[in-house]
């Protein structure tokens, strides 16, 4: 398998090793497949009685070519072991009622890794994929992994590349835009090769600066000077997107195991998406084969995906909301790139002229033929604060489930979603986030009292009044040390690299 930037057609076609290494392709593009391989309902049944790590090797190896079977089997279980629970991925059936049983919930638990959120199960594994990656391709320089992160991209990246050698790791992340308890999971994060840093600004300007920074050939020049080559974690990077695709394969197979479906059974899929990296691999799984319908990206307020697939136009000149759902307060959604790669049969210059649009009006707009095949794919919805609070409620209450924010987004949109089309079929539901990362919205949502409460006093009220255990790595947070009080303005991100660079 070979990969290709999506802003120019005749791009080198490179190795995923390499691919995993840049980031990002000499042009600005994001690495896409050449091909999308195709995947048999035999294979997908294949994968029932294999334990997740088995179920992710089998969907590795369809990308991965130049990684044989013993690196990618090392790497998984390696990226895995640390998981908090033997199946990874607990799938949980939700059914209302009998009237309702043939219309099952799958929700997809996937914050069980070191960070509780669903960037674990991909960031535990890119390390170990870079780390053969330098190996195969022969690289002697150090990589300098630049992050943006909206909250819960920061500590996993961070866990999964602390003291990885030939490497170092540089976290930038909103300096008021994340939860008290995702700031504190990164600026405890200890290990030698490690920074974090907070900026001025919003995800947005953290995102933009990081990008400038890999396009910028002064830079380069500069950290060449220093025997350090850049790289990303950022679901920019391939490497980061296709262990995402694994756990659609993966939770389909378990969906069938679990009775609820039949193997071939259609159904939909809700993903609470800002940076749409997580609903892209779900495009690609259906692509591959997996029996998807309708992909329903489900936004909070900051709705400039909801507006793009209903209009056509992708508009990022609105207010932007600091919400209770801060890893989707987001808008500009960078992986949608790779989305209108494929859907215009890999028309470089329009996606390249798309991304120049957005880059110096704030919006672009796509023609009807090609909106067209986007609504055969997706629906987007967007959910209000309130209708999240109640939701977690509404959930709790029916089912003693508990759920995050960003994940009652995915489920309210669920709702709004059968209400309009009708369409009853299952669906399967991605739960980014334990609900114990925020803990003060969880709990208002649940009518206990708030204000006053310490974050992390907040963990042991809703253990307590919901019966849940408070996951580890966060029960320890309260005797963490500070080791990060790095913060710099937007314009001074990039001195900031240099100056990490050099140490």
């Amino acid at each position: 398998m070979k990969y290709k930037s999506t802003r120019t057609k005749d791009s080198p076609l490179l190795d995923s090793a390499e691919v995993i290494l840049k980031g990002i392709a000499d042009d600005g593009g994001l690495f896409v497949p050449e091909t999308i391989p195709k995947v048999t309902l035999d294979e997908i049944k294949s994968l029932i009685d294999k334990n997740y790590c088995g179920r992710a090797v089998a969907m590795l190896k369809k990308f991965l070519t130049d990684y044989d079977d013993f690196e990618l089997n090392e790497c998984v279980e390696l990226a895995y072991d640390w998981f908090d629970v033997e199946s990874k991925v607990p799938l949980t059936i939700l059914i209302s009622d009998e009237q309702h049983k043939d219309s099952p919930v799958g929700v997809m638990e996937l914050y069980h890794g070191v960070s509780s959120a669903f960037k674990d199960m991909a960031l535990q594994l890119l390390p170990r994929l870079m780390s053969k990656a330098l190996k195969k391709v022969g690289e002697t320089k150090e990589i300098l992994i630049l992050v943006a992160t909206s909250g819960d991209t920061g500590k996993a990246a961070l866990a999964g590349f602390a003291d990885v050698p030939q490497t170092k790791i540089m976290v930038f992340y909103p300096a008021e835009g994340v939860s008290k308890i995702q700031k504190l999971q990164m600026v405890t994060q200890t290990g030698k090769n490690v920074n974090v840093t907070a900026v001025q600004g919003n995800f947005d300007d953290c995102q933009n600066g990081v990008k400038e920074i890999f396009a910028n050939e002064n830079i380069r020049a500069e950290l060449d000077k220093l025997n350090v080559k850049l790289s990303s974690a950022n679901s920019i990077n391939w490497g980061r997107l296709v262990p995402q695709i694994c756990y659609y394969f993966a939770s389909y197979a378990e969906f069938v195991k679990s009775g609820s479906i039949k193997l071939g059974d259609s159904i939909n899929v809700a993903v609470p998406t800002g940076n749409f990296g997580n609903i892209l691999a779900a495009y690609y799984a259906k692509k591959m084969g997996v029996p998807f319908k309708k992909l329903i990206c489900a936004s909070n307020i900051n709705n400039v995906l909801t507006d793009f697939f209903n209009t056509g136009v992708y508009d990022r000149n609105r207010e932007f909301h600091k919400t209770i759902t801060p890893s989707m307060d987001i808008l500009i959604s960078s992986n949608l790139e790779r989305l209108l790669y494929h859907e215009t049969n890999g028309d470089t210059k329009r996606v390249k002229n798309f991304m120049q649009e957005l880059n110096t009006k704030g919006k672009y707009k796509i023609d009807n033929s090609l909106k067209k095949k986007l609504d055969k794919i997706f629906y987007a919805t967007y959910v209000t604060e309130e209708e999240t609070t109640n939701i977690i409620k509404e959930i709790f209450d029916n089912y003693k489930y508990l759920v995050d924010t960003h994940t009652a987004v995915a489920m309210m949109s669920v709702g709004k979603y059968r209400r309009n089309t009708h369409d009853m079929s299952p669906v399967l539901v991605a739960a980014t986030a334990s609900p114990f990362k925020f803990t003060g919205a969880v709990l208002k949502a649940l009518g206990q009292p708030v204000e006053g409460v310490d974050d992390l006093e907040q963990l042991d009220n809703l253990s307590f009044f919901t019966k849940k255990n408070v996951p580890k790595n966060l029960a320890a947070l309260g005797t963490a040390k500070i080791l990060h009080e790095n913060i710099c303005n937007k314009e001074d991100m990039a001195q900031a690299v240099l100056k990490f660079a050099a140490e």
